[in-house]
């Protein structure tokens, strides 16, 4: 079913409709759906260079509020809808350890996390679970989703089809050596100062 679906979002990013479903991908994978955006977002930008910026901005305000709705399932019916899908990805024995993390580090969770790949539903879902505050949990949003889709969108409008085996193979190794780095400077600045 996922090789279907796979399938569906790489036929469709040529299609005249394609920033439209772009967009409901980037809603959906923020709050239940199992692929990235990215899958739809790199022939796009790749099929009009030009159009790289606005394609990014789709995903993002797109991604923001799709992440809301994972909130809201979070908040409001995490019993019901939340804890299945946390289960199903794998997540429901760590959800204790999660809220302590939350607690402690919420906004700058959400920024680490969501521009690698672990899935931004998981935190969007745990983060209204967790009653997170919803302005600083929209405001770390915009942040992590602008900031992921923005860098595949430089990436490709700057060097084109050759950096596209690079975002797909090893941008994940640089983000998160990049979030490991600004996670341990803010650590060692909570500790140090």
């Amino acid at each position: 079913m996922l090789q279907n679906i796979y399938d569906w979002m790489i036929r469709t990013a040529s299609h005249k409709n394609a920033p439209r479903a772009l967009a409901a991908v980037s809603f959906a994978e923020s709050s239940f759906f199992p692929i990235p955006p990215d899958i739809m977002l790199i022939p796009m930008i790749l099929a009009d260079r030009h159009k790289a910026w606005w394609y990014a901005t789709i995903a993002t305000i797109a991604s923001v509020i799709g992440g809301i709705a994972g909130y809201a399932i979070g908040y409001f019916v995490f019993e019901y809808i939340g804890e299945p899908i946390l289960r199903f990805y794998g997540y429901g024995a760590k959800f204790e350890e999660a809220k302590r993390l939350f607690n402690d580090w919420g906004v700058l969770i959400l920024i680490a996390k969501g521009w690698t790949p672990f899935p931004f539903k998981i935190l969007t879902i745990s983060a209204g679970a967790f009653h997170m505050p919803l302005l600083p949990f929209v405001a770390a949003s915009i942040v992590t989703r602008a900031m992921r889709f923005y860098l595949v969108a430089a990436l490709l409008y700057f060097f084109g089809e050759p950096i596209r085996q690079f975002i797909e193979t090893r941008l994940t190794l640089v983000t998160t050596a990049f979030v490991v780095l600004l996670v341990g400077g803010f650590v060692a600045a909570r500790y140090v100062l």
